[in-house]
């Protein structure tokens, strides 16, 4: 019997806290967590092991959100430019949610999201598609 892989989901915030919780929660649920605390790290982590989603804030040192959203969408490495990307902020802006979709993020959420909903975001956009299955 083959064992499945654990899906392996990139944490970049500089929220000790928010990490924290994240990665309990995430662990608990039979993911593989790394965590980066500023943008730089988060590009570097990304690069060295591409992760299957990654939880992203916008507000973090070196560079912040955008410029590693950006940076992975303009990537020519197909794992790193095709990783569902979840915004998971606590920045309120209004125009903010369509900025970060245009620029290729996956889904934008507030950081007060229940841990269901996150599940059920990372379950919907982890998922198997067709096309993944072709090489298989």
């Amino acid at each position: 019997m083959r064992k499945l892989k654990r899906k392996h989901v990139l944490i970049a915030d500089d929220d000790l806290v928010h990490t924290t919780m994240l990665s309990g929660l995430l662990k608990a649920g039979g993911f593989e967590v790394s965590v980066a605390a500023d943008a730089m790290q988060a590009i570097m982590l990304a690069v060295r092991k591409p992760p299957d989603a990654i939880l992203l804030d916008i507000g973090m040192p070196g560079g912040g959100g955008f410029q590693v959203l950006e940076r992975l969408k303009a990537s020519t490495n197909p794992k790193l430019s095709k990783v569902p990307v979840i915004v998971l902020t606590g920045l309120t802006d209004p125009l903010l949610a369509g900025r970060v979709l245009a620029i290729g993020a996956s889904e934008f959420l507030s950081k007060s999201v229940s841990p269901e909903k996150l599940r059920e975001t990372l379950d919907r956009l982890l998922a198997p598609r067709v096309d993944d299955m072709a090489g298989t």
